[in-house]
């Protein structure tokens, strides 16, 4: 088989690394000559020939094929004769002034012994070399199982880890939204920058845990009960994940539209001391235009008159200002 995309590979047996490096067309020799040995393949940003050049020698379906050259698969697990296949995302994000989700699709060929990983964007695989060396005993009875195991331990820790900040980033964000008044525009689009990377981040992380209980079903023949636990610890974070995601969903749309109350209020307070104020001018002016009628009235072309008119306008206003300001309208 010839391959035109990168690979990276490892040959693991006895819980060690024995070799790695190779091509991928040296993969069926050697599993050939380890009997004991399990393979890791990735594939990075392959086509449709890359893929269709390892197809034959691990059985690989052509359905599940398809969907490994093809971008934004949701997350899943599908099983096929002979092997299954597992879409996930990986996943960062930055806070600054415009919140971003970032992912990282990986989709992988589950097979007795090999996992073959299709990267479709660049995604740090450190992490994940980490995660497979720190325990040797475990990847000495889990062969490909632990491999997956790796991964998704991983990829799940990730996804909480980018649930959190965007939590915490909210709590910095919580006090200038619930400012007195309405918050500013700068934060108010900082809050719907926020709700918008939470929504982006729940896509990839909320079937997750759905994935994981179809991981450790009996008849996907992968999880024995020695790695049964710790596919339940990954479980067990990827629904605090989800949690952690809903909760703060729900959290942040709460501040935006406490603060769309705070403007209400704000607009109908200001409402209120227009009219109020419209009130106030409007009884001076009514005044003012009766004592500007063409025909004799009390203290007409007198000074009596004019001081009568003023002080008419003056206590009439200030009475109603009064009234207004008792009653919480000024």
């Amino acid at each position: 088989m010839t391959q035109t995309c990168p690979t990276t590979t490892r040959l693991y047996e006895d819980g060690g690394v024995v070799a790695e490096g190779f091509g991928a067309a040296d993969v069926p020799r050697l599993l050939e000559e380890h009997p004991k040995g399990v393979v890791w393949l990735d594939l990075f940003d392959p086509d449709l020939p890359d893929l269709e050049a390892i197809a034959a020698d691990f059985g690989l379906h052509p359905l599940a094929v398809e969907d490994a050259v093809h971008d934004h698969q949701r997350p899943k697990i599908d099983r096929y004769p002979g092997h299954l296949f597992m879409n996930v995302y990986a996943v960062h994000v930055t806070t600054g002034a415009n919140p971003e989700v970032h992912k990282a699709e990986i989709s992988s060929f589950i097979t007795d012994r090999a996992l073959i990983t299709v990267r479709k964007s660049e995604s740090d695989l450190s992490a994940v070399l980490r995660r497979w060396d720190e325990d040797s005993d475990l990847a000495r009875e889990g062969g490909v199982a632990f491999l997956v195991y790796g991964l998704l331990d991983v990829v799940v820790d990730g996804q909480f880890a980018a649930a959190r900040t965007l939590d915490e980033a909210m709590d910095d964000a919580e006090d200038a939204i619930l400012e007195e008044g309405g918050a500013p525009r700068p934060v108010r689009l900082y809050g719907f920058a926020l709700r918008k990377a939470i929504a982006a981040l729940r896509r990839p992380v909320a079937p997750m845990a759905d994935l994981i209980a179809t991981v450790l079903r009996a008849e996907t023949g992968l999880v024995d009960e020695r790695l049964a636990p710790y596919y339940r610890d990954i479980d067990d974070h990827a629904r605090r994940a989800t949690e952690t995601i809903d909760s703060a969903r729900e959290r942040i749309n709460g501040l935006l539209e406490a603060d769309l109350n705070e403007q209400s209020n704000q607009l109908n307070d200001v409402t209120r001391k227009l009219a109020a104020w419209a009130a106030i001018i409007a009884v001076p002016t009514a005044l003012t235009g009766f004592f500007g009628q063409n025909v004799p009235y009390w203290g007409y072309e007198h000074v009596s008159g004019f001081v009568a008119s003023t002080a008419l306008i003056v206590l009439s206003a200030g009475g109603l200002y009064a009234y207004l300001k008792r009653r919480g309208w000024l």
